[in-house]
């Protein structure tokens, strides 16, 4: 229970410690000096440049990359793309084929041997 006490009594203090901390950085903080008025405008127009310019790389770089994806997809990909679905259709369709081949044995068997 003492121990209880201490662990209480030391976040009590951490509290207390952090309001203080942050009532005297507020003070601190409304002490510096603001940016002059003028400065800022300039400040943000140039952002808003780099900001520009920066879409306009990543745009180029997109268009870019789109478009050596495409090529390779419309060269490497698609090409096997085809064959494959091809083999898949061909696979189905003898698979459904055997399927139904098979169908009228099942409904034969289990009508004779429902009636044993």
């Amino acid at each position: 229970m003492n121990l209880r006490q201490t662990n209480k009594q030391k976040m009590r203090f951490l509290v207390i410690a952090l309001i203080l901390l942050v009532q005297a950085c507020g003070s601190l903080r409304a002490q510096t000096l603001a940016p002059d008025a003028s400065e800022s405008p300039g400040v943000l127009q140039r952002l808003l440049d780099k900001a520009r310019a920066a879409k306009e790389k990543v745009e180029m770089v997109r268009d870019t990359v789109t478009g050596f994806a495409s090529e390779y997809y419309d060269e490497h990909i698609q090409p096997t793309v085809d064959s494959y679905s091809r083999w898949a259709a061909g696979v189905s369709d003898a698979a459904r084929e055997k399927i139904l081949d098979y169908l009228p044995f099942f409904a034969t068997n289990t009508s004779s041997q429902g009636a044993m």
